[in-house]
């Protein structure tokens, strides 16, 4: 398979996506409206828009203190980072109106939800994607030279 070939079948996956997702949620708060009413549906669409930017916002800054405090302990915060980059999916699904991303963007903020995708994240990098390690030569062959320098001498005695 040629990467031209990889490339297009994955933009044809991704239109169908933009397509089929809100045609789905179309039809769903079409059937909502038709049998509730028209208010109901759209009550839906707004609680839910501004109930999931109330709680992206306080996901985000209990995240944003959780990736400080990682910082601050001098440890990688990935969990924090990954749980803010899918706080933010959840923000962007509850603001898009509709049924599903609704419903998405709020398991993705439920915490144990956020730790189940995190785990299949994880087993998923670590099936599919190799990490290559080197020492001197890069794999193509050519040398790979580090050059560094001081700017300032430091403030103590030493040469």
């Amino acid at each position: 398979m040629s990467v031209a070939s990889g490339s297009s079948g994955c933009l044809l996956r991704l239109l169908a996506l933009l397509i089929l997702v809100p045609l789905a949620e179309l039809t769903l708060l079409l059937v909502l409206a038709r049998y509730t009413s028209i208010w109901t549906a759209l009550l839906v669409v707004v609680v839910t828009g501004v109930a999931g930017s109330l709680l992206v916002r306080a996901q985000g800054w209990r995240t944003m203190r959780r990736i400080t405090d990682a910082l601050q302990q001098g440890r990688l915060p990935t969990d924090a980072l990954f749980d803010a980059a899918m706080i933010f999916c959840a923000g962007v699904l509850l603001l898009t109106p509709g049924v599903l991303t609704d419903m998405l963007g709020i398991a993705l903020l439920i915490p144990f939800c956020r730790r189940r995708v995190r785990q299949a994240a994880t087993k998923w990098i670590r099936t599919h994607m190799r990490v290559q390690s080197w020492a001197g030569d890069s794999p193509d062959g050519r040398s790979q030279i580090v050059d560094s320098y001081v700017i300032e001498p430091p403030d103590d005695d030493r040469p």
